[in-house]
């Protein structure tokens, strides 16, 4: 399966709030490893179907094997990894109905989300603060280079509405399926084409928040997320079409295959 992975995963996995670099003195041990190795599934360094070795991450990171095995329970429950019997930890594959079923579920909770936002007291603060991302979204949209920075900024955005949201429940598990999404997410905006799309909903969604239209907000919070997953299932359904079979010539290419080297003489 070859697809699109973008570079600077490590910056990525900043603005979700999985990095390392995040708040590292107020996670857990467990919590750090998991943050770590979610790094490297992400960017493709662990690709799927690896297995992890407990024994080997253990070493690397000079600790036990408990606080090893908890970081793989954590990436097991945001569907990183799977643990299987006698063979441990291996990387889950990229899955169509994966994407189906957390997309569908991501896109009502960001509907609800963006409802409160927008219908919230605090709208005029969170207008303020998301109309910055949506400019540069706008502007990194409109260049085919930056597709990295679009990604990164799509990010941040949903960090910030997610932080923003008045319900703690529900930041909690829009959290959980951000991380469960990244590697999709990452694989719906690989082309100009689809950051364009993206960009036109999050310019409405901003004018919906700025008049309190918490309806407007949930409906275009939806379809921005259909469309992510829709983007992301083309891309799995094209990644898995077998190369078209190398043709054999004709008999007339042949015939003037041969041909071609008396006409020369």
């Amino acid at each position: 399966m070859n697809l699109p992975v973008f570079e600077n995963s490590e910056r990525l996995l900043a603005a979700s709030g999985l990095a390392r670099a995040q708040t590292p003195l107020t996670r857990s041990l467990p919590e750090q490893i998991a943050a770590l190795l979610s790094e490297r599934i992400v960017s493709g360094a662990y690709a799927p179907g690896r297995r992890i070795m407990e024994q080997a991450i253990a070493a690397e990171f000079a600790v036990s094997r408990g606080p090893v095995r908890e970081a793989l329970r954590i990436l097991e429950r945001d569907g990183l990894v799977t643990i299987l019997a006698r063979r441990g930890a291996v990387v889950t594959a990229l899955s169509i109905a994966e994407v189906e079923e957390i997309f569908d579920i991501r896109a009502v909770l960001n509907g609800l989300r963006d409802r409160l936002l927008a219908e919230g007291p605090d709208r005029d603060r969170v207008v303020a603060v998301v109309a910055p991302y949506v400019a540069q979204l706008s502007r990194a949209a409109r260049d085919a280079k930056r597709g990295q920075e679009y990604v990164e900024a799509v990010w941040s955005l949903n960090r910030l509405l997610n932080e923003a949201c008045p319900s703690a429940r529900l930041r909690t598990i829009l959290d959980s399926l951000a991380r469960q999404t990244l590697r999709y997410s990452q694989i719906g905006f690989a082309t100009a084409e689809r950051r364009r799309e993206s960009v036109a909903h999050w310019v409405k969604l901003l004018e919906a928040m700025r008049k309190g239209d918490g309806a407007s907000a949930e409906r275009i919070a939806r379809e921005r997320v259909i469309d992510s997953r829709d983007a992301a299932i083309r891309a799995l359904q094209e990644a898995e079409q077998p190369p078209a079979p190398r043709q054999a010539p004709s008999k007339t290419a042949r015939a003037k295959a041969k041909r071609r080297p008396r006409d020369r003489a």
